[in-house]
């Protein structure tokens, strides 16, 4: 990502605190978060990744940074700020987006949107369609890609098809967990046993069992970080189906615009794009038609 510009550059600090450092830990520990550096945090993931973190955020942001903190030995949050600007190599903002990204997910989350995919691709292929490429944008530890590869397998099985899926997230941690493809036998739950057993490998027993995704299945995946806010994306299309679930309610509308655009550039005539059921889209989905909530068609 290159250097942050250098007014973010955070002057001052409690003299009293030792000078904090990598590998150094202040015998008080850390110093909270006042309003002033938590606004120069979310200045600079707003300015990096267009995530927006308004005031409730504010203790999740301080609590999550902490652990990155203790992580490299800081104890001032204003030195770790500015160790962030230093970083010309941009691997530290890289941490810090990991830090914050908030990513809850599970196998078939909102089902219908599964069952709405399968029906699709049923009558895309009855169209004569063989090609497929579908976009899971906010992949996070991988249970949605995973989830549309398994739909599209069980659709489209013994039938000739051409199957891709794109899958990217900004959190580099996540995006290794999911390209891994080990899951716990809770994270498993939503997976109906015969999926499980036709599509998954299980090691161990019990509770500490854990399932692993099989080769099949990792085959159809390209696993990618990407940063939404950032655009035009790097990819021609044109894609079948973009899943973008409970990725846009951390945006503000400029940012959602954009990359509501992109969808639009990026779907075929006809192309669907899948939602949370918490994101409101009202006025900004010109050239799309509402099929029903969290559900729209590219006109």
């Amino acid at each position: 990502m290159g250097k942050l510009v250098s007014e973010n550059t955070v002057e001052g600090g409690n003299s009293n605190v030792a000078e904090s450092k990598p590998g150094t830990w202040a015998t008080d520990g850390l110093r909270s978060m006042d309003k002033s550096v938590f606004n120069k945090f979310r200045r600079i993931v707003y300015e990096a990744s267009g995530i927006h973190l308004n005031d409730k955020k504010e203790a999740l942001v301080s609590a999550r940074v902490a652990k990155r903190m203790r992580r490299l030995g800081f104890s001032d949050h204003r030195h770790y700020l500015n160790y962030i600007v230093d970083d010309e190599s941009g691997t530290e903002i890289v941490h810090l987006l990991d830090a914050v990204s908030t990513n809850l997910t599970h196998f078939f989350r909102e089902d219908h949107h599964f069952k709405f995919l399968a029906e699709e691709l049923s009558a895309w292929h009855a169209s004569g369609q063989r090609r497929f490429r579908i976009w899971s944008a906010g992949c996070s530890t991988g249970e949605e890609p995973y989830s549309i590869a398994v739909t599209v397998l069980e659709t489209l099985e013994g039938r000739n098809a051409d199957i891709r899926i794109l899958a990217t997230d900004l959190c580099t941690e996540v995006l290794g967990k999911a390209i891994a493809g080990e899951y716990s036998t809770k994270k498993m739950e939503k997976v109906p046993g015969g999926l499980r057993s036709k599509y998954f490998t299980k090691k161990g027993r019990g509770e500490a069992a854990v399932y692993n995704v099989g080769d099949r299945l990792k085959s159809m995946i390209l696993f990618k970080r990407l940063n939404l806010s950032v655009v035009p994306y790097p990819m021609s299309g044109p894609m079948d189906a973009v899943f973008c679930r409970n990725v846009m309610i951390y945006f503000d509308n400029q940012v959602r615009r954009k990359l509501l655009q992109e969808f639009y550039r990026l779907l075929k005539p006809g192309g669907c794009l899948m939602v949370g059921h918490a994101e409101s889209l009202t006025g900004m989905l010109s050239g799309f038609k509402t099929i029903k909530p969290s559900l729209y068609r590219k006109t």
